[in-house]
């Protein structure tokens, strides 16, 4: 007869004694003609190594906001082209399944190549892009459940061939949904910038979504107020058309980063609706500059 006692290592000199006993007492047993009680431990299996789903990107800057509407993707277009014009190597993933932004507002329309295997970005004012909206048409509803957003996500992130690059900067979903945590899980986002506008319903969605990204892990870069103020081009006079600090001030409550005021202007529209991102078209102007502070204070977090 053989019994096995499991025991740590530590544990082992401990109970000798009691592996002696349990052998006397099992040998005085009628029927039994002999006995070993061994003790043993069980290795622990490795964990699994973590899937890394983009071994050439250095880091990856989510960029989020707890609504729509809010000028989420004007934000990311515009910060990921500056960040390419400060030297870096910049990839933009548009993760929005539903509504894709990016196409439109960096005028790209061809559809992407496979090679072995392997999907091809395409590429654009020194960024490489992917976005669903370079595979399905415009007009075009998606009509898809949870799984098939999720596996969608995956293959964007997974099957591109992103290379190397410096950061991925990622075009978020609005909400804070499944979609959300699959990205904030699978890309394990270096750090998030959350975009408000300065009025009070928006940036009740905004603190929603910085509560998300805490829970899960992601540190907050900061928080970035579109649609700040808007300038009249003719005459000059200011106004405040969505209010005006209410993001900075929310920065300040929640003890996150304010990273920086981008106007209400035509120009920002215009640009995005032509496919010309403004800090790419009009590097000197006023627009272009709020980008590229943001990106500015980005860059440090990153690097710090």
């Amino acid at each position: 007869m053989q019994v096995s006692l499991l025991a740590t290592r530590e544990e082992a000199a401990q109970l000798e004694k009691l592996r002696r006993d349990m052998e006397a007492a099992l040998r005085g047993l009628p029927g039994v003609k002999s006995a070993a009680v061994v003790l043993t431990a069980h290795n622990k299996p490795a964990a699994p190594a973590p899937e890394n789903l983009l071994p050439g990107v250095k880091r990856v800057i989510a960029v989020a906001s707890g609504k729509g509407g809010v000028g989420k993707s004007t934000v990311a277009v515009n910060l990921a082209v500056a960040l390419a014009q400060s030297g870096l190597g910049v990839g933009l993933l548009d993760a929005d399944i539903y509504g894709p932004s990016v196409p439109r507002m960096l005028g790209v329309s061809a559809q992407p190549v496979v090679r072995g295997g392997r999907i091809m970005p395409l590429e654009a004012f020194g960024l490489k892009l992917m976005s669903m909206g370079f595979l399905v048409p415009e007009d075009k509803a998606l009509v898809w459940r949870g799984p098939m957003v999720m596996g969608a996500i995956n293959q964007m992130l997974g099957q591109v061939e992103w290379g190397q690059l410096d950061v991925l900067v990622v075009d978020m979903p609005p909400g804070t949904g499944d979609a959300q945590l699959t990205l904030a899980q699978k890309a394990k986002p270096h750090g998030v910038v959350i975009v408000s506008t300065p009025q009070d319903i928006s940036l009740i969605d905004a603190r929603r979504g910085i509560a998300m990204f805490n829970q899960v892990g992601v540190p907050v870069l900061g928080i970035v107020e579109n649609m700040s103020f808007f300038c009249c081009p003719n005459c000059g006079h200011r106004a405040d058309v969505f209010g005006h600090g209410g993001a900075q001030a929310e920065a300040a409550r929640l003890g996150v980063p304010f990273l920086g005021a981008i106007p209400l202007q035509l120009a920002i529209r215009e640009s995005g609706d032509t496919g010309a991102p403004v800090t790419a078209m009009a590097p000197e102007g006023e627009s272009a500059a709020a980008f590229c502070g943001v990106a500015d204070k980005v860059r440090a977090a990153m690097e710090g």
